[in-house]
C-alpha cells in the first residue's frame, strides 16, 4: 500500500448487511478485492464464492447463493459484472462488465490452458478453455438485459474505466441502464479505484436503502479552481471528506449567452472530481433555488462567462465564504466540518 488513505475504514457503511462480490474470469473468491471490501466495510459481511468455470454452473451457483443469503448488494467485476447484471431483484454494481465475454476471451488470448490468479478452495490451479467453452460464454451473454424494468434501472450502477483496454461495454450498458459512470482507471479494480470511486457508489446505495437524508453542502464552482482552471490545493481531499457525512453538490452559474460553458464545467468536474460528483452539478443563477444546510461560496461569487449567482438572493442555510477568515483553504474547510461532526 502506497498511501495511508488505503488504511481508511467506514464502520457504518453497509453495517449489518451482506455484500456479495462476484469475481472475474480466472480469479477466485480469495481475490484481494474481496478482502479490501471487508477491510473498508468492517461491519458488513462480504461473501465471495469461487465460481465454476462453466458459465451455466456459475450462474446456477450465484442464483442459489442469492436465494439463500439475500444479499443487500451485489458487486461484480468484468465477467462477474456480466453475471451480476442478470441477478435481477437486487441492488447491483457492475464494474467493467464483460457483456461480450465470448469475443473478449478470443481477442485477449483467454483460451487454452489457463492458471487461476488466486487460490481456490478446491485446490485446482489450472483449467482449459476450449472453443466449446467460449461458445457457452457467448450463449450466456445473450441472456443479459433480458429482464430490465424501470425498477431495475434504478437498482443497477455501471462503472467503466476510461482506460479499460479489455472490455468496452459502456454504450451497451447505457442502452439499458441510465446509471453509467466513467472512472479514471483501467480494467482491473485496484485499491485507488475501489476507495475513490466504488465506495461512494456503495454509500449512495446504502443511504437509499436506509432512507438516510444527510445534510446538504453546496460548493460554488468558483471556489474549486484557480485562474488557470486548475483544482485548488486539497480540493479532492476535502470533497471526499465531506461526502462521508453530507450530500455534496457543486453549484455553477447557468450561462444564457454561452451555454457551452456548462459543458466545460461538467468536463472539468468529471476530470478532477469524477465519480463522487456524478449527477451532482447544479446550474442556477439564484441561491433561492438551493435548499440545504451550507453554501461554500467565493468572496465575490466570481462569474463564469459574465454570469453569476445573484448575491441579493437569500440562501436558506448558512453561507460560508471561501478564502477569508477561517476558511482560507480547503484544509480549513475540512477542519471546520470536522468540528461540525456531520451536523
Amino acid at each position: 500500500m502506497m498511501e495511508n488513505i488505503y488504511q481508511k475504514t467506514f464502520p457504518t457503511l453497509m453495517e449489518g448487511k451482506k455484500v456479495l462480490y462476484v469475481h472475474g474470469f480466472g480469479s477466485a473468491g480469495s481475490t484481494h478485492t474481496a478482502q479490501l471490501l471487508r477491510d473498508y466495510m468492517p461491519n458488513a459481511t462480504v461473501l465471495s464464492p469461487d465460481l465454476p468455470v462453466r458459465p451455466e454452473e456459475a450462474m446456477a451457483l450465484l442464483r442459489e447463493t442469492v436465494a439463500r443469503e439475500q444479499p443487500d448488494l451485489i458487486i461484480g467485476t468484468s465477467m462477474g459484472g456480466m453475471y451480476t447484471e442478470m441477478l435481477y431483484g437486487y441492488d447491483r454494481i457492475c464494474v467493467n462488465p464483460a457483456f461480450q465475454m465470448g469475443e473478449t476471451m478470443q481477442e485477449h488470448g483467454l483460451t487454452g490452458k489457463q492458471t487461476f490468479q488466486n487460490p481456490r478452495q478446491d485446490g485446482v490451479q489450472e483449467f482449459i478453455v476450449t472453443k466449446a467453452l467460449v461458445k457457452e460464454y457467448r450463449a450466456m451473454t445473450e441472456h443479459n438485459f433480458s429482464q430490465v424494468t424501470a425498477d431495475e434501472q434504478h437498482r443497477v450502477f455501471g462503472l467503466f474505466g476510461d482506460n479499460d483496454e479489455v472490455v468496452h461495454t459502456y454504450d451497451l450498458f447505457l442502452e439499458h441502464y441510465p446509471q453509467a459512470i466513467h472512472f479514471h482507471g483501467e480494467h482491473r479494480l485496484n485499491e485507488k479505484v475501489l476507495l475513490h470511486d466504488l465506495i461512494p457508489v456503495i454509500r449512495w446505495i446504502d443511504d437509499c436503502q436506509e432512507g438516510r437524508e444527510r445534510p446538504t453542502v453546496f460548493i460554488d464552482f468558483a471556489t474549486m479552481h484557480d485562474s488557470y482552471m486548475k483544482p485548488v490545493s486539497s480540493l479532492r481531499k476535502a470533497y471526499e471528506f465531506l461526502i462521508e457525512n453530507y450530500n455534496v453538490y457543486i453549484v455553477a452559474p447557468a450561462p444564457s449567452a454561452q451555454p457551452e460553458t456548462m459543458l466545460q464545467t461538467m468536463t472539468w468536474v468529471e476530470e478532477y472530481i469524477n465519480v463522487p460528483a456524478w449527477n451532482r452539478v447544479i446550474f442556477t443563477n439564484s441561491k433561492q433555488q438551493l435548499y440545504g444546510e451550507y453554501l461554500l461560496k467565493a468572496p465575490s461569487n466570481l462569474p463564469l462567462e459574465g454570469e453569476t449567482i445573484s448575491p441579493s438572493d437569500d440562501f436558506v442555510g448558512t453561507e460560508l465564504v471561501f478564502g477569508k477568515d477561517e476558511l482560507k483553504t480547503f484544509e480549513d474547510v475540512i477542519t471546520f466540518f470536522e468540528r461540525m461532526g456531520g451536523q
